[in-house]
């Protein structure tokens, strides 16, 4: 291999970091992606937006930041909002234009 062929390491994040992109990606609410088994499960669990933004804000890692096969980086974020105590599985999908927030579900 030479010089010109070199392959670029894949992006690492710690749980500080992830949480950092994560609560960025958090505070525009049009970067939250809630998918369809989430949305089941938060009507299962009765759990609104307004608790997921919350955790995603203000919540710390329960779960460590690891590589998915798809990928992204994803961890659980726990945080008591409304007297619940919830846990969301949250990924970090990083695009040209930023971070999005891709909520897997919702846990209490």
């Amino acid at each position: 291999m030479n010089a010109m062929e070199i392959t670029p390491l894949p992006f690492v994040l710690n749980d500080a970091n992830f949480l950092k992109r994560l609560r960025s990606a958090a505070a525009d609410s049009s970067r939250v992606i809630v998918m369809a088994h989430a949305k089941k499960r938060m009507r299962e669990r009765k759990i609104n937006q307004n608790q997921i933004l919350t955790c995603l804000q203000k919540g710390v890692i329960c779960e460590p930041a690891h590589l998915t096969t798809h990928g992204d980086w994803k961890a659980t974020i726990t945080h008591r909002v409304a007297g619940d105590v919830i846990r969301v599985a949250a990924a970090i999908q990083m695009k040209d234009n930023g971070d999005y927030c891709i909520v897997i579900t919702v846990m209490k």
